[in-house]
């Protein structure tokens, strides 16, 4: 090879590292986050209202959306899904890399509207806590991009159909995926004390079967209309903020 050809070669290799970098830092994601609200039959179309604009103004309220954007260079990317037994699981939001306040808006916006599916969703008596999570760790097989990778399951009740979620912790573990949950109590007839003693019963369960992973936690809501602060507070836990470390690092 001449001169001439040695220095296209050495041009073209430099161009190659270049595109490749250019390309690592669009991709890069510094979180992966899948949240899975539950629709099973004991949650009504007014529950679940709440909880899908209850989620989208957590993630638009002031405090989130700083967490979210700030370091959105290497952005976090969203993934929302509704789950009930094992054959319902549905896509609300896909993924998206939160890049910048708009794209932030819009998500938002496809969370709220999005409308519940008239038959399927009604008629599931079932919970299955461990499909929920299964179908989380699928969908995070597509984000290996991302530096962290956190689920989380949102539930007004105990898993009651298919195999224990606890048999799900080898997979998360070798994914590094942590899970986190959102207990969610339910109005009862019998008065507050029974309703806060059943809400600590759930968030027991979640704590021994559900959630998984370093620095793992368990939020509760006192109620639907309480799932709106109890989902801020979550948010604003589990979300990691920039890396200038780990993007120095690169």
């Amino acid at each position: 090879m001449g001169e001439y050809g040695k220095h296209r070669a050495l041009v073209a290799a430099a161009f190659c590292v270049c595109a490749q970098t250019a390309h690592a830092q669009v991709t890069a994601c510094r979180q992966a986050l899948v949240l899975g609200l539950d629709v099973s039959a004991s949650v009504d179309s007014n529950e679940y209202r709440l909880q899908l604009e209850g989620l989208a103004r957590a993630l638009t309220s002031e405090a989130v959306s700083r967490r979210i954007l700030d370091g959105a260079e290497v952005p976090v990317s969203l993934y929302v899904f509704e789950w009930s037994g094992p054959d319902v699981q549905r896509t609300i939001l896909d993924w998206v890399a939160i890049t910048n306040a708009g794209v932030l808006s819009s998500a938002a916006a496809t969370i709220s509207d999005h409308a519940r599916d008239p038959v399927g969703d009604t008629i599931d008596h079932s919970t299955s806590v461990a499909t929920a999570i299964e179908h989380g760790i699928a969908a995070i097989g597509r984000q290996s991009q991302c530096w962290k990778r956190t689920i989380d399951i949102s539930g007004d009740g105990k898993h009651n159909t298919g195999g224990d979620p606890r048999n799900t912790h080898p997979t998360l573990a070798a994914a590094a995926i942590t899970v986190n949950g959102l207990v969610v109590g339910v109005d009862s007839p019998r008065g507050g004390d029974i309703r806060q003693l059943e809400i600590g019963e759930l968030s027991s369960y979640y704590h021994a079967h559900v959630i998984f992973g370093p620095g793992a936690f368990v939020e509760t809501a006192l109620g639907f209309s309480d799932f709106e602060r109890a989902m801020k507070r979550k948010l604003l836990r589990e979300l990691q903020g920039p890396v200038f470390g780990a993007i120095e690092g690169r």
